[in-house]
């Protein structure tokens, strides 16, 4: 990786004038700005201030009423935010301008910042770190893409949007042949900058496509993870369509996930801590701690991996979404796929988490979770052989998931578990955000509602 000296260097002699960077907010949205060059010659090396409301504030920008880590009795003060100089891309659009992602940090940049998602992933990576331990992962979203355009969707309110094909086509080769070169144009985008795709195909519904995002360590993938979801959106923006990474935007069709895979690695020698040839699955004894972790834990931080009100829709039985803290070897229908494989290879796949998700935070939870489990030696329960959902009603309660944001936030709220991982701050100051979010939901009334009440009641 170039230092700062050299890479403001490299810039001047390319005639680059100015720099565009990001820094995650709570709900995965990247904020950030253009600077000039002699702005970044300034901070490349240290920090620069950024107004912590971007901390505060909900998806809408609206402040938060009961935070007490930034709010108006703080009086929203800068924050510092250092630019992680490894993140640098180059953007394809904007004439190879570079572009950056930065972490929030505390004054006396010795410790994690407390609420920071990148900083709060980084803060379990140690952890791992720690154990002797590294962590790849891989993300995978699906998403549909609609002939519409931000101001179009809006006038409709929403209603009778366009997809961009019509039908249930998973895996079209039709439709990736219609629209082969608007399919081959994102993968060199992705390319480009930084966040390749393995694969990239239709999934079932009107306009549904998925990608999967190539493995990486864990930060890295999680960088690409969190570019992927804005940029696939300006991507679409600027060819006159809309791309929704929504957990479910129609209850005809199904949720959009946002799939993560998990290996772990031994530091000392890079071999993989998951994988042993002689073992039932392939499973290592630490891989089976690993896994057990994660469905002790699941039900306790749901809301940080189903973050939002419409994440819930998208969580129930028979509609390719767990709905309990389940696991099993090549299962589509638990929340645990344990896939067997080589050294290489195996892993398991998170499939509770949504399209909608914090890259950060899913990584976070997950990754903590599985730590937990090795540090308890936690010993895994059987495997569920078929139907996940046939046999929900039968496991303990804490395996089963909360059916709503409010009562998985109450969950999270006493979890001894997600302040171990997260730290009590970011506990306290996202458990406020998400009953911010159930509270902006229930001053609303529905159509459903008013269909229903308004004249018959």
């Amino acid at each position: 990786m170039k230092d700062a000296s050299d890479l403001i260097a490299q810039y001047q002699s390319e005639g680059i004038k100015r720099i565009k960077f990001a820094v995650c907010d709570i709900d995965g949205v990247l904020r950030g700005k253009y600077i000039s060059l002699e702005k970044f010659a300034a901070i490349a090396a240290g920090t620069s201030g950024f107004c912590d409301c971007v901390l505060g504030w909900d998806v809408d920008d609206q402040l938060y009423d009961n935070g007490t880590f930034t709010g108006w009795h703080t009086a929203y003060p800068d924050a510092l935010v250092r630019l992680d100089l490894s993140t640098e891309r180059r953007l394809q659009d904007e004439g190879n301008m570079p572009f950056f992602l930065g972490d929030f940090v505390i004054q006396d940049q010795q410790k994690f910042h407390p609420i920071c998602p990148r900083s709060r992933l980084k803060e379990v990576l140690n952890r791992a770190q720690q154990a002797g331990l590294g962590a790849k992962l891989a993300f995978e979203y699906e998403f549909f893409v609609f002939d519409e355009t931000p101001h179009s969707i809006r006038e409709k309110n929403y209603r009778n949007l366009v997809p961009l094909s019509p039908g249930n086509f998973g895996y079209s080769i039709l439709r990736t042949n219609t629209y082969a070169d608007l399919f081959n144009e994102l993968m060199d985008y992705c390319i480009a900058h930084n966040f390749p795709l393995e694969c990239l195909h239709c999934e079932t519904g009107p306009g549904v496509w998925e990608g999967a995002i190539t493995v990486d360590d864990a930060l890295a993938a999680a960088d690409k993870a969190v570019m992927f979801k804005t940029f696939v959106k300006s991507f679409f923006q600027r060819k006159g369509l809309v791309a929704t990474f929504m957990a479910k935007w129609s209850m005809d069709y199904p949720g959009q996930s946002g799939h993560c895979h998990q290996s772990l690695q031994h530091l000392n020698n890079g071999e993989s801590a998951f994988f042993d040839s002689n073992a039932a699955y392939s499973m290592s004894e630490l891989q089976k701690s690993y896994v057990a972790g994660q469905q002790k834990y699941l039900r306790q931080l749901l809301a940080v991996t189903s973050p939002t009100i419409n994440s819930y829709t998208r969580l129930v039985k028979g509609a390719w979404a767990p709905t309990a803290a389940t696991w099993g070897v090549e299962n589509r229908t638990t929340a645990l796929r344990v896939i067997p494989g080589s050294a290489k290879s195996q892993r398991v796949e998170f499939r509770v988490g949504s399209a909608d998700a914090n890259p950060y935070l899913v990584a976070a939870a997950t990754l903590g979770a599985g730590l937990l489990g090795i540090e308890e030696r936690l010993e895994l329960t059987a495997p569920v052989v078929g139907d996940a959902y046939a046999i929900q009603d039968q496991l303990p309660p804490d395996w089963q998931f909360p059916t709503n944001l409010r009562d998985a936030n109450r969950a999270l709220a006493k979890s001894e578990a997600a302040k171990n991982l997260f730290g009590e701050p970011f506990v306290e100051h996202y458990v406020a955000s998400r009953d911010w979010e159930v509270r902006q939901y229930e001053k609303q009334v529905t159509d459903w509602q008013l269909q229903r009440y308004f004249e018959i009641i």
